[in-house]
């Protein structure tokens, strides 16, 4: 891999812009706007002022889809999941799970697994 592309690669990561496209792209499909150039464009001034604190950060689910999307990890209502699970989870969200920091013995419970998501 040449350096250029490798720094190339190295930006994108440190600004997190794989997981801000996947996240608007999610956006967009799931809303499915008439102006999608538009909404997109509201989108980013939603995580704009949701970094400064200033408003609501543009979330794809609610907590009651969160809640439901828990039950369905948790198919034998222990009320929590382990944290494999929750590693597919993010996954099939196509959010990161670099960060990660639960170890193999920790039970997730639906609180932070709100949290987290």
């Amino acid at each position: 891999m040449a350096a250029g592309e490798q720094e190339g690669r190295d930006y994108l990561q440190r600004h997190r812009i794989p997981e801000l496209l996947q996240r608007l792209g999610a956006l967009l499909l799931y809303h499915r706007p008439e102006r999608p150039r538009e909404f997109l464009i509201q989108a980013l001034g939603r995580v704009k002022a949701g970094k400064r604190a200033e408003g609501e950060y543009p979330y794809l689910m609610d907590e009651a889809n969160l809640a439901a999307m828990f039950e369905l990890l948790d198919v034998v209502g222990q009320g929590h999941i382990m944290p494999a699970q929750y590693r597919e989870a993010l996954k099939t969200l196509g959010l990161s799970t670099e960060d990660l920091q639960f170890g193999d013995d920790v039970n997730i419970t639906l609180d932070v697994f709100k949290e987290e998501v």
